[in-house]
């Protein structure tokens, strides 16, 4: 189906179905070959290379952070222009992102190879420890100009309506990189370097065969001779200023994050933290899946002035946000142990006991998570910047940060219970800023989005307009 007819033609309960479904599907598939990873790395290389990973993680996703920034950056705007049917337009945007993604991998990837001593000896680790965490960043960062188009490429092929292509490069992404890293760590005993090389290798098959319709021309979006201008790459930042804040915001606290953990509890407060982080890394994806394959519809809607539709299409989304967060948070309270052993199957009583701990009081999180993730999902895909900027901020960098000082007196506990209240805080910024879009939009003299008077006509958010 054309992508104009199935975004704003298709009844707002099955498009969700038909896009945000096969969404989230391909990002749990990405969420599993993270979770393999740190189980190989735990099981295989040992505690010591298990926190080491986790130490130099947070690097690793900075590197790709400016990829990410100019993907949804740039997917805003391509959606918007071609709801409004301007596609010169979009595949401007679309080609210049994609230039722009390859540079920058270039330019952080060598910064982050010259510096990777520096920076992991500022976390507090040394010896071993320390050495690990330098091979797997340094292995990431030289490969970084060919893999971190992967994470925009997923975003332009829903765009294009190759919403289930886009799933199955990503299952096929997880089952290779699972693959390699089984036959690099178990049958070839490569070190830590080997589970970089195999993931990195995994992002480079899939971003290739992502490419390949672009260069075929046989989608939508083509590439065209680029033509930089400053408002269009001031759109593209503007637009993926709030997820690329949100990825420098949340890994700069798990940065300061490990440095309290190494000196509260050491080698086993990191890893149990590494646990965290690998549960966050699969239940994040399915929201975000779902989330963000809706927001080329939205555009479309939104650029097009439907906004019945768009109000629609977003209440599929929050309600689907919930049940996943909370089936989640019952999950990880009900079984800690078990999750724990996935990673540690040799975890010792003490270190059970504060995983345990650990767990259940992440669990909470996800009780009011899904609120502003959703929130912030929304904003993003009409242009919303702002808002969506400071609900990532606060909730990635402010309140986690504010909350080490205020839960300082109740040591590691404080710190689990961090995400909570992180959170919690969140939910309610978000619920504000809800109100205060509701109250702009419900005013009869409200404006329609820019350019897009006579586009099409709008419609009542229950109105079939398939």
């Amino acid at each position: 189906m054309n992508p104009r007819r199935l975004f704003t033609e298709t009844p707002p309960l099955r498009l969700f179905f038909r896009a945000s479904l096969p969404g989230a599907v391909g990002m749990l598939a990405s969420a599993l070959w993270q979770l393999l990873d740190g189980i190989f790395v735990g099981r295989f290389l040992g505690d010591t290379a298990f926190a080491a990973l986790n130490l130099a993680m947070p690097l690793v996703i900075i590197n790709f952070s400016l990829a990410d920034l100019i993907g949804v950056g740039a997917s805003v705007p391509i959606s918007i222009s071609l709801g409004r049917k301007r596609d010169r337009e979009a595949d401007n945007i679309f080609t210049c992102a994609c230039i722009l993604i390859v540079l920058t991998g270039a330019a952080l990837g060598a910064a982050l190879f010259a510096g990777a001593p520096l920076f992991i000896r500022l976390m507090g680790a040394e010896g071993e420890f320390a050495r690990l965490a330098v091979q797997y960043l340094r292995v990431s960062a030289l490969c970084a100009p060919l893999t971190t188009i992967v994470f925009a490429v997923d975003n332009f092929l829903r765009i294009c309506g190759k919403i289930r292509r886009s799933m199955v490069l990503n299952i096929l992404m997880a089952v290779l990189i699972s693959v390699l890293e089984f036959v690099f760590l178990h049958e070839l005993r490569f070190g830590l370097w080997g589970a970089a090389l195999a993931t990195n290798t995994g992002m480079f098959v899939a971003a290739l065969l992502a490419l390949a319709p672009f260069w075929a021309r046989k989608l939508q979006l083509r590439f065209c001779r680029p033509k930089f201008s400053r408002p269009m790459i001031r759109q593209i930042v503007t637009c993926g200023a709030p997820n690329f804040l949100n990825n420098i915001a949340g890994r700069l606290t798990s940065i300061l994050m490990n440095v309290v953990l190494v000196r509260l509890g050491g080698e086993s407060a990191v890893s149990v933290y590494g646990i965290l982080m690998y549960v966050e890394g699969f239940i994040q994806p399915l929201l975000y899946g779902m989330c963000d394959s809706l927001q080329p519809a939205v555009g479309y809607n939104w650029g097009a002035g439907l906004r019945g539709r768009v109000r629609a299409i977003e209440r599929c989304c929050f309600t689907a946000a919930c049940i996943v967060s909370l089936v989640s948070a019952v999950c990880i309270a009900a079984f800690p142990s078990g999750i724990t052993r996935m990673f540690m199957a040799d975890a010792d009583g003490a270190f059970l006991s504060m995983a345990g701990t650990a767990l259940r009081l992440f669990a909470l999180t996800y009780l009011t998570r899904w609120f502003s993730f959703a929130t912030q999902s929304y904003m993003l895909a009409i242009e919303k910047s702002a808002p969506a900027a400071w609900i990532s901020v606060s909730a990635a960098l402010l309140f986690p940060v504010a909350l080490v000082a205020l839960l300082w007196p109740l040591g590691l506990t404080g710190l689990w219970l961090n995400f909570a209240g992180s959170s919690l805080l969140a939910g309610v910024l978000s619920v504000a800023v809800m109100l205060r879009m509701r109250r702009e939009l419900s005013r009869p003299d409200a404006p329609l989005p820019d350019a897009a008077e006579g586009v099409l006509p709008s419609v009542p958010w229950n109105e079939n307009p398939g």
